[in-house]
């Protein structure tokens, strides 16, 4: 698989099955990523891979609490920006219905929330879940760096045959994250990598994307 198949091919998978997904394919991608860049080699990412027994009862805990109502812990840092305008307040939208729909839960369900917390506290079915964390004094360059090592993770995994989800849920129950991984004090959770095979069947409709004029310019011949 090239580079530009795996870019293609990549998209947040939300029904996984239950196949085991082998150690050393783990090793093998992480230790690729590790040639991600980052200003001043800082390599500011910690990531603790978590499957099995320890990941099902961190599904359980936080599943528990998703039904129960939790809202989640104090925030560690805003998930978007408390007003999001046009355009960005738009894809967000129809992302969102998109998204929903094809998991089956409408607008108008009354127990939407909850459905949609239980479903992501399971990592959708994935046998592995890579929670990523930064140190409390790094700044947006570090979390900048954060974004392109996750990114060449999710490539690679690509390239193994295997496909992810970047759940940003995960921050909203931290505390029960970290004392399920032993998160050291003054780690902040950037967000959870769910990791496995899709589940066999025909994927939903994919995202679109704004185009190319709107988001690029062109300076100069």
């Amino acid at each position: 698989m090239d580079v530009y198949e795996a870019v293609d091919s990549r998209r947040a998978v939300r029904a996984f099955s239950d196949e085991p997904v082998p150690g050393e394919v783990l090793a093998r991608v992480l230790g690729a990523a590790a040639r991600a860049p980052s200003s001043g080699n800082l390599q500011p990412w910690h990531v603790y891979v978590v499957s099995g027994e320890p990941l099902a009862g961190l599904k359980r805990r936080a599943g528990a609490r998703a039904l129960a109502g939790d809202p989640g812990d104090p925030r560690q840092y805003p998930m978007y920006p408390d007003e999001l305008a046009p355009p960005y307040r738009d894809r967000f939208a129809a992302a969102a219905a998109q998204r929903y729909a094809a998991l089956g839960i409408a607008r108008d369900d009354p127990d939407r929330p909850r459905r949609i917390a239980t479903l992501n506290t399971a990592a959708f079915g994935a046998p592995v879940v890579l929670f990523c964390y930064l140190d409390a004094a790094m700044g947006p360059g570090q979390w900048g760096d954060a974004g392109m090592y996750l990114q060449t993770v999710m490539l690679l995994l690509r390239a193994e045959g295997l496909h992810s989800c970047p759940q940003v849920m995960w921050t909203m129950f931290h505390e029960t994250v970290s004392a399920t991984v032993g998160a050291a004090t003054g780690q902040v959770l950037f967000c959870g990598l769910s990791v496995g095979h899709e589940t066999p069947g025909p994927p939903p409709p994919r995202t679109g994307r704004a185009d190319l004029a709107e988001t690029v310019s062109f300076i100069g011949p």
